[in-house]
């Protein structure tokens, strides 16, 4: 029944069964239990940054708990929509939380046991908690890259030592012999794997990820570096991290082990199919002359932190993702490395601001921010003061406007809750969630859309809708149709305001037929009378 439980057990171990069966019946009745009261606890906001705190503290098996959720999500069919969307939420909390305490034990090793391989895992699972991603299976996958080389090198040299040691238990001494573990490693990687700097796909986030990395054999300077350094250490060379400026690189050892001289080492451009560069043409690389310092090697923290900088600049850089995920991760993760960083705590509360959440931790970090650095006070003051109105604010609203549709002034309004419809003038498909009887955003808003353009203007009804591309936006009547193909709407949203997908339009959840009570029979009766002629 629960098969993704059978690695938690040992063939040898004496379990009672029974036990594990009840422990694991009633770790899902609490999983079900928490998932369901989700919607009506938060449908209104975003989860608070508090609202995991009875998640934190269960009384049963977290991995139990886990496997659950996961059930939740793995439902076959497009019902349960609501469920699966909070479940998400939860396991994505859960597991972050898991790898956070990972990532701070595995910063505190000393030097020689961070793994440069085991702190890429780690990032790659804080930013894709719910893949299965796994240190074993990524090693497994280099570990067979790795037997590929070694075949390549028998064949070139049958008494290597490479070929005698297991995973770099021993170091190859000569230069020459190091040499032809490098040159193995070029023609497995780069002309038997086909693997390459991803040049016509630069800034996608996938190449940050050395599990997609190992996938799609494709990457940046970073990761394809870390891939090839931790072979090449496996294969007893000692290959170092360079911190290059625009192109990360490697360096190998010419001269004495340990030297200073930056020109008694080969430069390893791993994005560049293992090119071997010189000081010099490391120059030509970028363009411009740097410094003896930028040839210098670094600590796996401070490859981590490339990394992370990396996904930094992409979350920044994303303008389709609202919610601005990749950012807040990224962020996450530098400032568990570095936690009294002011720019990037500054980042942190702008952020968080900006997407009107989790008021009360934007106050916390401004508090930390001002007894690191008491020169701030002018920005934390004015995010204080802002971010205290909004409490206040958020104190007197008023329960949900419910909206009838019987009533007079909503009569303009043709449109209903669930209705799969097409904008006419950009073409995007949608689902509407929520509408006004006349446009309800300020006048700058208006002014900046050229609402007043439109031969309605903003006095016409208005519709909050999800859109394909994962955006939500507020489209007026005139603008939208009904769609004569409607299929699903991918949007990460979706499950909170919907239950179901019926073929033709979608079932507004609890929460939301609470707000419209009288659309769910209009939309029914809209649905039979555009689509009987085709499916029900």
């Amino acid at each position: 029944r629960w098969p993704s439980l059978l690695k938690y057990y040992s063939h040898t171990d004496g379990v009672s069964w029974l036990e594990e069966y009840k422990a694991r019946h009633n770790a899902g009745l609490e999983a079900q239990r928490i998932v369901a009261s989700f919607s009506k606890r938060f449908f209104s906001e975003h989860v608070p940054c508090d609202g995991f705190s009875d998640i934190e503290t269960l009384g049963c098996p977290s991995h139990f708990f886990e496997d659950e959720l996961m059930c939740i999500l793995n439902m076959e069919g497009r019902k349960g929509l609501t469920w699966k969307y909070y479940a998400k939420k939860i396991l994505y909390f859960l597991r972050q939380q898991n790898i956070l305490k990972n990532l701070k034990e595995y910063l505190q090793r000393p030097t020689d046991q961070q793994s440069f391989l085991e702190g890429a895992v780690l990032i790659d699972q804080y930013c894709n908690p719910l893949s299965d991603i796994c240190l074993k299976s990524v090693q497994a996958q280099v570990d067979d890259i790795t037997d590929k080389v070694r075949k390549v090198l028998r064949t070139k040299n049958p008494r290597h030592p490479s070929l005698a040691s297991k995973a770099g238990e021993v170091l190859v001494p000569e230069v020459e012999l190091q040499r032809q573990v490098l040159d193995a490693m070029n023609c497995v990687l780069y002309e038997q794997l086909k693997y390459k700097g991803n040049e016509l796909d630069y800034y996608n986030s996938l190449n940050s990820y050395i599990h997609q990395v190992l996938i799609r054999r494709t990457g940046i300077p970073i990761s394809l570096s870390v891939l090839y350094l931790t072979i090449a250490r496996q294969l007893g060379v000692k290959l170092e991290p360079v911190n290059f400026p625009s192109h990360f690189l490697l360096r190998w050892c010419q001269g004495k082990e340990g030297s200073t001289d930056i020109f008694d080492y080969t430069y390893i451009d791993a994005f560049g199919k293992g090119k071997q560069l010189t000081v010099k043409e490391c120059e030509y690389l970028i363009g411009h002359h740097v410094t003896e310092e930028f040839y210098g090697v670094v600590t796996s923290k401070e490859v981590l932190q490339r990394m992370v900088g990396n996904l930094l600049n992409l979350g920044k850089r994303e303008s389709t993702d609202q919610s601005y995920q990749l950012l807040r991760d990224s962020l996450d993760l530098y400032l568990a490395m570095y936690p009294d960083n002011v720019q990037h705590l500054m980042l942190q509360a702008r952020l968080y601001f900006h997407l009107g959440i989790w008021p009360e931790k934007v106050l916390d970090i401004l508090q930390h921010i001002q007894a690191l650095d008491p020169s701030q006070h002018g920005a934390v003051g004015y995010l204080v003061q802002h971010t205290l109105e909004h409490i206040e604010r958020r104190k007197e609203e008023v329960g949900p406007e419910v909206k009838h549709r019987s009533d007079e002034k909503h009569k303009e309004v043709c449109f209903s809750i669930g209705l799969i419809m097409k904008h006419k003038r950009y073409g995007y498909n949608c689902v509407i969630y929520g509408w006004d009887p006349a446009c309800m955003m300020g006048h700058e808003w208006i002014r900046n859309m050229n609402v007043h353009s439109l031969p309605h203007g903003p006095h016409q009804p208005f519709y909050n809708v999800l859109v394909e591309d994962g955006s939500c936006r507020y489209a007026a009547q005139e603008n939208l149709e009904h769609n004569s193909e409607p299929r699903e709407i991918p949007h990460p949203d979706i499950g909170r305001y919907f239950s179901e997908f019926a073929g033709t339009h979608y079932l507004a959840n609890t929460e939301l037929e609470l707000r419209y009570p009288e659309d769910l029979e209009l939309t029914c009766a809209t649905v039979q009378k555009i689509y009987s002629s085709g499916k029900e």
